[in-house]
This record gives C-alpha cells, structure tokens and sequence, in this order.
C-alpha cells in the first residue's frame, strides 16, 4: 500500500487510465441503466468521454485525501483544478489532432486520454509540491462539484453544441430507447 504522496499520485494516475478506460462500457454492461449513465458515457461524443478521467479521479482523491492528502492545505485546489486541466488537455488534443487530419483514431482517442490523466496528475503533484502552505484557491474545490452536477444534468440534457454530439448516433445525450 502506498504511504507517500508520490506513490499515491502514480497509483492514482495508473487507477484512472485503467479504471476510466474499463468504464468506458459500463454503461452498455449495465444494460444502458439510466443511473449508470450518470458517471459512464452513454454515447461517443467527447464530453461523455470526459466522465473516463473526471469520475476515476474525483474518486480516487477523495480517498488519497484522507490518507495523504489532508497534510497538504493545497490538496483540494490542486485536485480540483488538475481534474480541469485534465479535461481540457483531452478536449483540446481531440480537437486539434481531428481538425488537422480531418478523422480520429481508436490509438490516438486513447493516447489523447492517457495524456490528459498525466497532465492533471502532473499539475496537481506540481502544485502540491511548489506551493505547499498556498490554500487561498479553496474556492476551486467547488469547480469539481460543479463539473459533477454537469455531467449529471448534460447527460439528459446536453446542449446542442459539437461538444456534446455524439457521432455514431448522430445525437445528444442519452439515448431515449
């Protein structure tokens, strides 16, 4: 069992790609149950896809907080904000890599994810390490409550923007069927 900081962090980046690519099917493991889809992507579009980073790691902090990571008073905020940065690596990688060669890969979707994971682990061992007493961004501990109660609301009901189409189904959200 991992007792420092470091070890927790690469457990935690190793538990998120391993458990966030597993829970890319459970939604259809679970027989598209409705409740499942709340923290599962119901559909290919890159925001539901956001859910293979947000969901593992916001789980797994919760439970790194309580080992290692309440000495650190910086711990939330650089939890929080790495999850958002994460997530903004994946959306930005997506998006660049397919509007320059015009189609995705199955290899670069994952590669892309796996990036993202490193960029908000990366971030939040950085700022836990460089600014160890900084607390003064506790406000950003409710970004990642935010972005939670988002994923459960857009999985209903997206907005009709290209973040949230889903190209296989040519649709938004959760199927209706």
């Amino acid at each position: 069992m991992p007792t420092s900081l470091a070890h927790w962090e690469l457990a935690g980046f190793l538990f998120v790609v391993v458990f966030g690519s597993l829970l890319h099917f459970v939604y259809r493991w679970s027989g598209s149950n409705r409740i499942v889809g709340m923290i599962s992507p119901v559909n290919e579009s890159t925001w539901e896809h956001l859910k293979l980073l947000f969901v593992p790691m916001f789980l797994f902090s919760i439970v790194e907080y309580f080992v290692v990571g309440k000495t650190a008073p910086n711990y939330i905020p650089a939890k929080s904000l790495g999850i958002l940065f994460g997530m903004l690596a994946i959306v930005a990688l997506f998006y660049t890599y397919t509007g320059m060669i015009g189609e995705h890969y199955l290899w670069a979707d994952i590669l892309t994810f796996v990036v993202g994971v490193a960029v908000a682990y990366l971030y939040s061992w950085k700022v836990i390490n460089r600014y160890p007493t900084r607390s003064d961004l506790g406000w950003s501990g409710f970004l990642s409550v935010i972005i939670l109660i988002c994923f459960l609301v857009f999985t209903f009901f997206p907005p009709k923007i290209p973040l949230f189409f889903d190209p296989v189904s040519k649709g938004y959200g959760i199927s209706k069927h």
